[in-house]
């Protein structure tokens, strides 16, 4: 059996993260959840929860997606970090140099993340 991996996607808007886990879930990952920065942040300081890759968006309440990807890459420099955003170029660039390793602009296609996050994936295994 393949294995299966774990996804922690953050987003703020609550119809996203429910159609990104959906659409994932489907597809046999792991998906948790966190609807903003700090429950992230709280997810990743926890023990148990390691994760194979994230997707977090970048602008959001408490701590934003550049904030979780600096740490994420900080403290798990071998987890690889999708961003998504709806906010053209400057939280692109920021993202950039937050060192995420994709930056996916919304509206995205599900089957287009799908295939990045497996790009990724399969770099790290």
């Amino acid at each position: 059996m393949a294995k299966q991996y774990k996804l922690l996607v953050v987003d703020d808007n609550q119809e996203v993260l429910t159609t990104i886990d959906k659409y994932f879930r489907k597809k046999n990952y792991i998906v948790v959840t966190a609807a903003d920065g700090l429950e992230a942040l709280k997810l990743l300081k926890s023990e148990e929860c390691v994760f194979d890759l994230v997707v977090t968006d970048l602008v959001m309440p408490y701590v934003s997606g550049v904030g979780v990807i600096s740490i994420m890459k900080k403290e798990f420099p071998e987890t690889p970090v999708v961003a998504i955003t709806g906010y053209g170029e400057s939280p692109e660039a920021l993202a950039l140099e937050a060192n995420a390793d994709m930056v996916i602009e919304k509206p995205f296609n599900l089957e287009n993340l799908e295939r990045s996050i497996g790009n990724l994936l399969s770099k790290k295994a």
